[in-house]
């Protein structure tokens, strides 16, 4: 059953009756798939999307796997993707490093270390955090802290509060950056979602403008706050991290609610595409 929710005086929702859409960018983790198990019926939904004249760009705050790997873990899946056509905050953190020339200190999963290949880390005079669950010890946690305190930056690859697993929700990068804020004193600088310049390099290659685009996601504050506040349509489904009233968190509230992603393609066709 097709069930999605408008929401009364959302100008956002006004403002879709007047653009043209020319990209759809989705999330991941909670949106397409849960760990190794998709979202029943997203392959479908996603191979239906790609029939329409729209460009899709998969955007990702995942950090406990390089991008390879996710690639890998999506085709195993059976997604029709490619590995360009994911944009990840790893992405984004590296980019940043490069423009800074720093070394980091990465708190990162081992698993995603790939994306950072090449990036001197000897000496590091800069901290960079990511979701790490192996690395969030007190010996590990106190060096970064020691040098953020000698004048390192604090780089946040997102700063989410927690995702979905298998298993239930877990907690995120968020409540560990913040720690090392509040120790600290200073503020970290946040590169993926909801981060409005993470959106707009998302779409700096698709030839679109943040009005022409819509996000799909399963976070009411970094995917769709995000993308709202960058200009585009938030779309959001009752998948992965989502907890009744999350979309009372953010204003605007969304463009629309959807029970899953194949309900919130079938909107994008019949309603901002005028396609089936």
């Amino acid at each position: 059953m097709f069930i999605c929710l408008f929401y009364s005086f959302n100008p956002v929702a006004v403002m879709a009756s007047r653009r043209a859409l020319k990209a759809v960018l989705i999330d991941l983790s909670g949106t397409l798939h849960i760990e190794d198990a998709a979202v029943p019926g997203a392959q479908e939904a996603l191979a239906r999307l790609r029939q329409a004249p729209v460009t899709v760009k998969f955007v990702t705050n995942t950090t406990k796997e390089c991008k390879r790997t996710l690639f890998e873990r999506l085709r195993r899946l059976n997604f029709d993707l490619q590995e360009q056509e994911i944009f990840t905050s790893l992405t984004a953190a590296r980019n940043l490093l490069e423009q800074r020339a720093v070394r980091p200190l990465l708190l990162v999963e081992d698993s995603a270390l790939e994306d950072f290949t090449g990036l001197e880390t000897s000496d590091p005079n800069a901290v960079v955090i990511g979701l790490a669950p192996d690395h969030f010890n007190y010996q590990t946690l106190n060096k970064a802290f020691r040098l953020i305190l000698d004048g390192a930056p604090l780089i946040a690859i997102h700063k989410a509060r927690y995702y979905k697993r298998k298993d239930g929700l877990a907690l995120g990068p968020g409540p560990f950056v913040t720690g090392l804020e509040y120790a600290t004193d200073t503020q970290a600088t946040v590169v993926g979602k909801p981060e409005k310049g993470f959106f707009l390099e998302a779409l700096r290659d698709l030839n679109c403008s943040p009005e022409e685009a819509v996000m799909i996601g399963d976070d009411a504050r970094d995917d769709v706050g995000g993308a709202q506040n960058a200009g585009m349509l938030g779309i959001l489904v009752k998948t992965g991290k989502y907890r009744p009233g999350d979309e009372g968190k953010i204003n605007p509230p969304p463009h629309l609610m959807c029970d899953s992603f194949p309900e919130a393609v079938n909107h994008i066709l019949e309603n901002l595409l005028g396609s089936k």
